[in-house]
């Protein structure tokens, strides 16, 4: 019997064997890695889309405030009829911790808006105001890291012609302040 024919038959099985162990564990972490960043994407849109109801049904609510028997129910209602509390907990399971700060900066952001309606403040108000423009910015911020993360991508509020995230500049309510001198 000849060793060496052997010992490479032997060699050459155990290399063939761990190129394949190896290969497999490469491709199981790839396609573990595409779930995991499909489910953040997926918690992600959802997390802005829930907070973007509870956005849209705050500001109804305080376009006529005297419309509503008791706004602070109506408020509330606002975050839980946008299962917002419940995405807000698979986003701080799923995200970085980037997304997740820069989530819970706009949650915070909306609840004091929500406050604030809760509170009567009517849309045309400067109690309005004085809570919404920072959920605007906080809202891009979101935005802005998020795409960060998931594209490696930036924008700026030029790309919209704007001059902030914030919204003043193109608010007609902060724009008469201003020219008011208010």
């Amino acid at each position: 019997m000849d060793w060496g024919t052997l010992l490479a038959t032997v060699s050459g099985g155990f290399v063939a064997i761990s190129g394949t162990v190896l290969a497999e564990r490469l491709r199981h972490r790839r396609e573990s890695d595409r779930s995991s960043e499909a489910r953040r994407r997926a918690v992600y849109i959802e997390f802005i889309g829930a907070a973007g109801v509870c956005h849209a049904k705050l500001r109804r609510i305080a376009q006529d405030p005297d419309a509503e028997a008791d706004l602070g129910a109506a408020a509330g209602a606002a975050l839980g009829e946008a299962a917002l509390h419940e995405v807000r907990e698979r986003l701080f399971i799923d995200a970085t911790p980037e997304i997740a700060r820069a989530g819970q900066k706009m949650f915070e952001r909306l609840r004091a808006l929500q406050r604030a309606v809760a509170a009567g403040a009517r849309q045309t108000s400067p109690a309005f105001h004085d809570v919404y423009h920072p959920y605007l910015e906080a809202v891009w911020a979101y935005r802005v890291a998020v795409r960060q993360e998931l594209e490696g991508g930036h924008f700026a509020p030029e790309v919209f012609g704007w001059e902030e995230w914030d919204g003043k500049d193109r608010c007609v309510l902060c724009r008469a302040e201003l020219v008011s001198g208010a």
